[in-house]
């Protein structure tokens, strides 16, 4: 199989973007090359154009063309950023027996023993303090600093019979190097590469992330084994999305929104997550400087739809007894309608017959995916949107395996698919 220019894309997409930070700056990047502008909340903003905004590990880029109608609907695509890992702890510094160790906090529904013997970078964001007060950089250390070592079976005879049991506090703390009396520290790492002297570096949002770039695989390169699949695999098929629907002229007549959140792994209430209060605010932002009144925009509201893209669970060959026989998702099979009769999925019949219709506009074929009824399923942005901004909402993903692995693999044509679908929702 040839190999796919929107997998090589995602490839590139989740190697650049480490951290929910990185994944901002890469979206943004790929946004600003096709001509939108970065604005900053504490401004006031003009009326209409292709716009975004950052903050943090979140991501808003909206479409407002010129002569939209007042209360016209929107079109909105959301995703996250962030993907269980390695959390870095304000004061990390450990030595036991000879070792420097980092003390972590496990983020989000990780995994844990994929992250056992690896080479672990170290990335995310440092607050620096400058002249002219504290200034927020980028950092992002390449090198195998870290490494959570596995115990020998030997020395763990329960480990066949009983499986592998880790605990968070003692056993997930991973190895920086041999401890040295006048040998540098943590802080001298980040000030190195940051070209600061460590006095001024004052907090830090820092992360692990497995060094091994992802790459095609598969014995025709059908797949794509990456890290951050979830959700950047969504991430990047929304921003190309939104870069491809905007300029369409049947989307002439509405304004697009692509919104890629923090923190969903841990439930998304945050400042910069979908439950918080950024989203509802930089819509009416929106309408506002159109010269839209307030009546104006909740007139859009009740007549806007959101896509929620979140990575799909593929069934697996090895556990098919996990999945629900009557729904199963397969990796190349295009993107999945995700339903839950208990609203953990927000998708209802209109908005799922909408998605329908972009699929088949985009000539991109379709599944449907539901939990086993004795298997609680997770949950995504769409409820927590749907219910916070009352727009009609439809959850949906595509496949993938190993979800919350350090490494994860998912379908290469998938990535293409997902892409033109959720093109045609914004331009249609």
């Amino acid at each position: 199989m040839e190999p796919l220019p929107e997998a090589l894309g995602l490839i590139e997409f989740t190697d650049a973007s480490p951290s929910p930070y990185h994944a901002c700056a890469t979206a943004a990047a790929m946004l600003q090359s096709r001509g939108f502008e970065r604005l900053s909340e504490r401004q006031s903003w003009p009326a209409g154009g292709n716009r975004l905004i950052v903050r943090g590990g979140t991501l808003i880029a909206w479409s407002a063309p010129e002569g939209v109608a007042a209360g016209s609907g929107m079109r909105m695509v959301g995703a996250h950023t962030d993907s269980p890992n390695l959390r870095i702890r304000p004061r990390p510094e450990r030595q036991q027996l000879g070792y420097r160790q980092l003390a972590v906090d496990v983020y989000g529904g990780a995994l844990v023993n994929s992250w056992l013997d690896r080479d672990l970078g170290i990335s995310g964001r440092v607050v620096v303090e400058t002249g002219s007060g504290p200034e927020v950089r980028l950092l992002r250390m390449d090198r195998a600093l870290l490494r959570v070592a596995q115990l020998a079976p030997h020395l763990d005879r329960d480990l066949r019979a009983e499986g592998l049991h880790l605990n968070a506090q003692t056993q997930v703390v991973p190895i920086l190097g041999m401890a040295a009396e006048n040998g540098p520290d943590f802080l001298d790492l980040m000030a190195s590469d940051l070209g600061v002297g460590k006095e001024s570096i004052t907090s830090w949002d820092l992360m692990t992330h497995d060094l091994a770039p992802g790459r095609l695989a598969g014995q025709s390169n059908e797949f794509v084994s990456s890290a951050r699949l979830d959700n950047l695999g969504c991430s990047y098929a929304a921003t190309r999305a939104m870069i491809g629907g905007v300029g369409s002229d049947t989307g002439a007549h509405r304004i697009s929104i692509l919104c890629l959140f923090d923190h969903e792994e841990v439930g998304s209430t945050s400042s910069t997550g979908a439950s918080g209060g950024m989203l509802p605010a930089t819509l009416e932002r929106i309408t506002l400087a159109l010269g839209w009144t307030r009546e104006d925009f909740l007139r859009s509201m009740s007549q806007s739809t959101l896509v929620s893209a979140d990575m799909g669970h593929a069934v697996h060959p090895d556990y098919q007894d996990h999945y629900e026989p009557g729904h199963l998702l397969h990796l190349n099979q295009g993107p999945a309608i995700k339903v839950n009769a208990n609203q953990r999925y927000a998708t209802d019949a209109v908005g799922g017959a909408l998605f329908v219709a972009c699929c088949r506009d985009a000539s991109v074929p379709w599944q449907h995916y539901l939990s086993r009824a004795d298997i609680p399923c997770g949950s995504t942005i769409g409820p927590m949107l749907s219910a916070r901004l009352g727009v009609t909402t439809v959850d949906v993903g595509f496949a993938q395996l190993a979800m919350h692995s350090a490494r994860e693999l998912c379908g290469a044509q998938d990535v293409s698919a997902m892409v033109r679908a959720l093109t045609a929702f914004l331009g249609s």
